[in-house]
């Protein structure tokens, strides 16, 4: 029991056998870099060495690409246009506004002339100024009812063509309307329609 402990037995280490390399998994030929040497190599700098050629490339680019869509508004090629001028439903409310007498594309040769005619008789003639005013202001009133009703007619088409679910949330009633109120030769996209064509 207080005697002396024995020593354990001696052990044999066993032989080691290395094993035969699997098919396929050879190395990748190269040490894998350190942490450091990727972080290194994935570094940019956020503010470019000549801060004034990397803005004026960004003009020059951001010309090209502003005369790339005005082109595109020009021909109707729709590849190329402005995000909020793409797409079928645009497209078809595009057509449609060509299509149609809008009251609202005279609204600015109208307003011109009855502004013209206002200054030059409001000494001479004031009630002809007025009438002019008035007659102005009916022509307005008269423009927001035919685009009111234009966009009713409008969107009756566009939920029978593409469905509710197919029109976007908001955007389309402000860009019906104001497509009505341009003189039709400034309006771009170019209208592809004559007047009478509407789209089916």
């Amino acid at each position: 029991m207080f005697g002396r402990k024995q020593d354990p037995p001696p052990t044999v280490d066993a032989p080691v056998v290395a094993e035969p390399p699997k098919p396929g998994s050879t190395g990748k030929g190269r040490p894998t870099p350190s942490r450091k040497e990727a972080e290194a190599r994935n570094k940019r700098p956020l503010v470019p060495a000549d801060r004034r050629a990397a803005a004026k490339d960004a003009r020059a680019q951001q010309r090209v690409q502003r005369e790339l869509e005005y082109q595109a508004m020009r021909s109707g090629d729709e590849r190329h246009m402005p995000l909020r001028d793409k797409g079928p439903v645009r497209r078809y409310v595009r057509d449609y506004v060509d299509a149609r007498w809008n009251l609202g594309e005279l609204f600015l040769p109208i307003a011109a002339v009855m502004l013209v005619l206002q200054f030059a008789t409001a000494s001479s003639a004031p009630v002809v100024a007025f009438a002019s005013l008035v007659l102005l202001y009916v022509y307005i009133m008269a423009s927001l009812a035919d685009a009111w009703w234009m966009w009713r007619g409008l969107r009756k088409r566009l939920v029978a063509k593409f469905g509710e679910s197919g029109l976007p949330a908001r955007g389309l009633p402000m860009y019906a309307v104001l497509r009505s109120f341009q003189v039709r030769p400034s309006r771009l996209p170019k209208p592809q329609v004559k007047h009478g064509q509407r789209p089916s």
